[in-house]
């Protein structure tokens, strides 16, 4: 038999011998390993295809894999959004609220946040129970708002002028950019 490295001693080379099968089944465990990895990872097969690819390269493609391979298994993934997904039902369920100026937890029948005092809801003129602002009449009462009278608001006062200022209005000469009269 031919000696790989021209060692002439039988023991040493059959020991060097061992030593590269010991790196070649090594090395394709981890192309191997790369490859299952990766399927647990990564949805894109071309992208499953790319990492085996890189790990052909001896030890250097896994240890570059390894490195940028994503951090958590599609399963997990999955099982978070689910997680995710049931939590939301249950808290829809609870009738969970949040302040939409503080996001303080606030229940359903509260007129103003205990946090920020801001106005919720308006109550019912009738009831007084808390009213949603799209409701068009009182599921408790039936108070029908549409039927009712809308409110008018007072109409802004005008300040009254003295006679000083009266009178100097009267005398100011006319404005430059008025256009003038064709008399």
């Amino acid at each position: 038999m031919l000696a790989l490295f021209g060692i002439t001693n039988h023991t040493l080379d059959l020991v060097v011998n061992l030593l590269l099968l010991v790196l070649i089944v090594l090395w394709l465990a981890l192309v191997y390993r790369t490859y299952a990895d990766a399927r647990r990872r990564i949805e894109d097969p071309m992208l499953v295809a790319c990492a085996t690819a890189a790990s052909l390269f001896p030890f250097v493609g896994t240890l570059v894999y390894m490195t940028v391979r994503p951090p958590e298994y599609l399963d997990d993934v999955r099982e978070r959004e689910l997680e995710m997904q049931s939590a939301e039902a249950r808290l829809h369920e609870l009738d969970f609220r949040l302040c939409p100026h503080c996001d303080s937890v606030v229940e359903r029948d509260f007129l103003r946040c205990p946090s920020c005092r801001r106005k919720l809801k308006d109550p019912c003129p009738q009831c007084a129970r808390p009213l949603d602002p799209t409701w068009q009449l009182c599921p408790y009462c039936e108070y029908d708002f549409t039927a009712a009278a809308p409110r008018t608001t007072k109409p802004a006062r005008r300040r009254r002028r003295t006679t000083s200022e009266q009178a100097a209005i009267s005398e100011s000469p006319p404005a430059l950019d008025a256009p003038p009269s064709s008399s």
